[in-house]
């Protein structure tokens, strides 16, 4: 059954159409993930559907009382409001019977003496118990846990541009919502916590629209693929693998149909190029028909340019970092750290937010100076440094200008010249787009121009810092072509598990606790690396080998401290339990389990009966509530841990 038809929505920018007559319906339980390059509507097609942003034209048509919730990229907040005030907006009695129980407390809190504030507490716990508000309640900490947000009644306005993105966050995951939106969910979060929204959103049970630049992300998540090209909207119905198998078989029949097109113009083209005397009906309607095809519009693939770009010549030294350490206002974030970076390394550096990615960054740029230590930069060195934010962009130059500021040139590494009206080609500028003033180009468009700023100088080491944030998953993959044939060293931070599978050899891993650990391989790699390492106590070096671009062979470097686990996905594939049996710890696990299940379920529920037989004892219900809470915690995770055994178990059994 449909929650949503979409009829005829039009919209403009302009000039420019980003969507033309598209329509569509959206039913429950599906989950589309929404794909196009950018500046071609995504987020305008998003905003539409959440009533924020009318189309010019269509209609759309649900239910009186069909809710959306929808994330913005750049979230706006009431002025002062607090975390949980933002997690607890909204006019459903759930929603306000859980910010009626946090007011109160917190007043309590404040004069803990005050009978009517007791009294005020004591029926708003009541509402808790009746509304059956307490599980919300938990869920939103949890949530708000994960997304590395703990203190629940600071102003939003007072935390950091990541931390409001991922409060955002949280509020949109816990209200309810017969169509969820989420545009970009994954950007300013750490790796970790991607993989755990990716496992929340599998379970989510309502519909859901999201754009994303995560491919593993939308492989997962998504059931359903909607592109946006060129203001038409094509659906696919799958995941975003199917999408890829599907699109290449559009665009080789699109490429069929252009081709003949292309003969048929030829032969009519040949025919009237002959002048017959005649001017007949029938002459006229072959002029007719050549003009018509000469000027249809047709949709077909994109013309891509191949070639290798070049790079300044680097020496054999690189950067040396020789015990180096810094601290963050009596924090440190890292000491006695040493690399020497190789010429054609490629390096991923991840790890919780705040733990110093973007800080080592900073040193081998020389923005910063170590406070411990030296590093040592070679003389041939030439460093481009691709930025989270954009350096600031004169809007009044054109997008040509703005890239011929830095060259009008650049050499392959064949000695061919590339001009700069090709390379914005290969990075999705068409020609006529070259000529458009810089502030007319979208949020996503100018991530795109800014990265390509970055690499025309011809450096021969690239830092990038969150590359993959704001830009689409075209770009990305240019960009990703661009790297592999690049002759120089790469340093990328990033939380896209795709883009780091698909571009680093090495990775240095903060732990969050002042450590870095290096790992000789990819991102898959290093997260199958844990799973041997828990379950065997070891890494072999031997099965994690450096690859390609002559890296030498060396051991994991084992951490100073336990890093922490990352989070597997509750459905583990059928490849991960091929040939293998569950491990002492996990078998003992599963023998106990329902026995634990069941006594946090006995204790709940003696609880509940506490609660209500204590009507009256204001400081004792106050503490049966908290343990009663904490038990639910508890039980949440023994069942979720439940699911994740059994589920291994049957893939076990089959396999």
């Amino acid at each position: 059954m449909s929650l949503l038809n979409v009829e005829q929505l039009t919209k403009t920018y302009g000039e420019k159409v980003l969507f033309d007559s598209i329509s569509f319906a959206i039913s429950a339980k599906q989950h589309i993930g929404l794909i196009g390059i950018n500046g071609t509507g995504k987020s305008s097609l998003l905003r539409a559907l959440a009533g924020i942003e009318p189309a010019d034209a269509g209609k759309l048509l649900h239910a009186k009382d069909f809710r959306v919730e929808y994330l913005d990229q750049s979230p706006e907040f009431d002025e002062g409001v607090t975390v949980l005030e933002h997690i607890f907006r909204g006019q459903t009695p759930l929603m306000r019977t859980l910010r009626e129980y946090e007011t109160a407390l917190e007043e309590l809190d404040l004069d803990s003496t005050n009978e009517k504030k007791q009294e005020k507490l004591y029926a708003a716990q009541q509402k808790m118990v009746d509304g059956n508000a307490w599980e919300a309640e938990a869920q939103a900490k949890i949530i708000l846990g994960k997304l590395g947000i703990h203190e629940y009644n600071k102003p939003v306005n007072e935390l950091s541009g990541g931390q409001r993105k991922r409060v955002a966050l949280a509020g949109a995951l816990i209200q309810s919502a017969d169509l969820l939106i989420l545009d970009e969910p994954t950007n300013h979060i750490d790796n970790q916590t991607v993989q755990w929204l990716e496992e929340e959103l599998s379970r989510y049970r309502g519909a859901l629209l999201l754009v994303t630049h995560d491919r593993y992300f939308l492989d997962r998540v998504t059931n359903r693929i909607f592109e946006l090209h060129r203001g038409k909207l094509h659906v696919y119905e799958g995941n975003y693998s199917y999408f890829l198998e599907k699109k290449v078989e559009r665009e080789d029949q699109e490429a069929s149909t252009e081709a003949k097109r292309k003969n048929l113009l030829r032969r009519e083209l040949e025919w009237l190029s002959r002048g017959p005397k005649a001017r007949s009906t029938k002459q006229k309607a072959r002029i007719d028909r050549a003009e018509e095809l000469r000027d249809r519009a047709v949709d077909g693939p994109a013309e891509t340019l191949e070639f290798a770009v070049g790079a300044s010549r680097l020496g054999r030294k690189v950067l040396e970092l020789i015990d180096v350490g810094y601290s963050i206002e009596g924090r440190q974030l890292f000491e006695d750290f040493n690399h020497i970076v190789l010429p054609g390394e490629r390096i991923g550096i991840v790890g919780p937010n705040g733990s110093g990615k973007t800080t080592l960054l900073n040193l081998f740029a020389g923005r910063l100076a170590p406070e411990q230590g030296v590093i040592d930069t070679g003389q041939t060195v030439k460093l481009a440094y691709y930025a989270q934010e954009n350096e600031e962009m004169d809007g009044t130059k054109r997008v040509i200008e703005y890239i011929k500021d830095v060259a009008e040139i650049i050499h392959t590494i064949d000695g061919e010249v590339i001009t700069a009206g090709q390379m914005l080609e290969r990075f999705l500028f068409p020609g006529p787009q070259q000529w458009t003033h810089v502030s007319k180009l979208s949020g996503g468009e100018k991530r795109r121009l800014y990265l390509l700023r970055t690499l025309m100088g011809e450096p021969n080491v690239l830092l990038l810092d969150e590359p993959t944030n704001d830009l689409d998953i075209q770009t990305l993959t240019v960009l990703e072509d661009y790297l592999d044939n690049f002759p120089g060293a790469v340093i990328s931070v990033s939380h896209d598990r795709y883009f780091l599978d698909r571009t680093v050899d090495r990775l240095f891993i903060f732990d969050g606790n002042g450590n870095i650990r290096k790992f000789e391989g990819n991102y898959s790699e290093y997260t199958e690396a844990l799973k041997l390492e828990e379950s065997q106590g070891a890494l072999p070096p031997s099965d994690y080998p450096a690859k390609k671009r002559n890296l030498p062979q060396s051991k994991v470097v084992a951490p100073q401290a336990p890093v922490a686990p990352v989070q597997e996905h509750h459905a583990i594939a059928a490849s991960d339990a091929r040939g293998r049996k569950l491990t002492f710890k996990e078998q003992k696990e599963w023998d106990g389990i329902e026995a634990v299940i069941a006594e946090l379920e006995a204790k709940s529920a003696s609880l509940k009966q506490r609660i209500e037989a204590n009507g009256s004892n204001y400081d004792l219900i106050r503490e049966l509530f908290e343990e009663e809470r904490l038990v639910t915690l508890q039980l949440e995770q023994a069942m979720q841990r439940w699911t994740e055994l059994s589920e291994l178990i049957e893939e076990i059994k089959k396999n």
